[in-house]
């Protein structure tokens, strides 16, 4: 799950690696301290931005079409409004800083985030997810919650290294909204210490705090109930108990293909962006990757699967591909959705890659559901 996410590598100078101070005490009990306070906002921004999202989305693809009198959206609305999107996030990018945030082709990015970025990034971002675009929510969480840290930041000083902890605090406490928890978020935390340094892992424990504190915004504290954010769950599975021989043949198999795929998508993405920023320009090719992804899932919908199956970031539609009892449908549903998400890596849209990608994984694993009964709980976790 921690696939794409990209720290940045340590390059030794000629006369060796610096050494970092350590922190005293006192100094990292600050640091400590200064993580768990941001923990709390950084959770709550990064809940209100998926409220956001979630909001845009029922509005968009809900009450409208009931408004117009249709059970589902229309073939128009399925290939217009992501077009629209793409318009939008096509303004925000070319006229608001920062470009609306990190190419999702390069994965997750733990950059901080300089707060003038932030409007153009949550403006992208509502634009790809609530339109229909291919894309996760976990790069403008990242970022909105590295934003928390850049502002602390501006007020008390803690140094250069300092700095980088607290802003990916920040980061990591939103990434435990969409992870239902932060274990999670501390695995991403883990994976980014290279940048930091092999004498500071000491460092991280401001983060998994941020994260374990940020958390008691979803799951609640004493009496309050805590705050229902739309992450990545997936209700009322039933019960998988014991190790199975077929489990971990499936497991096998499931790993190897879809590490393949992944493999296929992304260089598709590639190929978008490469091609089309040569042929087309960004603002043209962006415009055409969102008439695209349109296409791909109302054509989909013409072959017997699911539009909205297709469309968005995929953690909604995972109880129902899991559900499906038709291999065709589920064939036609992978099929879409993996060329709908290269091209949304490669076309322009602003979102994190991570969520499609574990939708494609269970798809995969879904193949096994309906050929041989195989637990849904065991295809979601594989």
């Amino acid at each position: 799950m921690t696939a794409g996410f990209e720290a940045e590598p340590y390059h030794p100078s000629v006369t060796g690696p610096p050494a970092p101070e350590r922190p005293t005490g006192l100094q990292y009990l600050r640091l400590v301290l200064l993580g768990a306070a941001i923990g709390i906002p950084a959770a709550f921004l990064a809940a209100l931005f998926l409220a956001a999202v979630h909001g845009l989305e029922h509005v968009l693809w809900h009450d409208i079409p009931t408004d117009i009198g249709k059970p589902s959206p229309p073939w128009y609305l399925v290939i217009v409004f992501p077009a629209v999107g793409a318009a939008i996030c096509l303004a925000a990018r070319k006229l608001l800083p920062g470009d609306g945030g990190h190419d999702p082709l390069q994965g997750l990015n733990k950059t901080p985030t300089p707060l003038s970025h932030v409007p153009g990034v949550v403006l992208a971002a509502l634009a790809t997810l609530g339109f229909g675009a291919v894309l996760g929510p976990e790069a403008p969480v990242l970022a909105i919650g590295m934003s928390v840290g850049v502002l602390v930041t501006m007020f008390v000083k803690v140094g250069p290294q300092g700095n980088l902890v607290l802003a990916l605090a920040g980061g990591f406490s939103g990434l435990s909204a969409l992870f239902d928890g932060p274990i999670v978020a501390g695995m991403f935390l883990v994976e980014s210490s290279e940048g930091l340094g092999a004498a500071l892992p000491p460092l991280l424990v401001p983060g998994l705090v941020s994260a374990a504190i940020g958390y008691t915004i979803f799951i609640g504290f004493g009496h309050w109930g805590g705050l229902n954010a739309p992450g990545l769950t997936v209700p009322n599975l039933p019960t998988y108990s014991g190790t199975h021989l077929d489990g971990l043949v499936i497991a096998l198999f499931v790993g190897v293909v879809a590490a393949l795929l992944m493999k296929y998508v992304h260089r598709l993405g590639e190929l978008v962006e490469a091609t089309g920023l040569k042929r087309l320009g960004m603002p043209i090719l962006l415009l055409a990757g969102g008439v695209t992804v349109g296409l791909l899932a109302e054509f989909a919908d013409l072959l017997g699967a699911n539009s909205q199956n297709v469309l968005f970031s995929g953690q909604s539609s995972i109880p129902s591909i899991v559900a499906s009892t038709s291999t065709k449908v589920v064939l036609i549903t992978l099929v879409a959705k993996a060329l709908a998400y290269g091209v949304s890596l490669g076309c322009g849209f602003r979102g994190g890659p991570i969520f499609p990608a574990i939708f494609l994984g269970v798809a995969l694993a879904s193949f096994c559901v309906v050929w041989f009964n195989t637990s849904p709980t065991l295809a979601v976790a594989v």
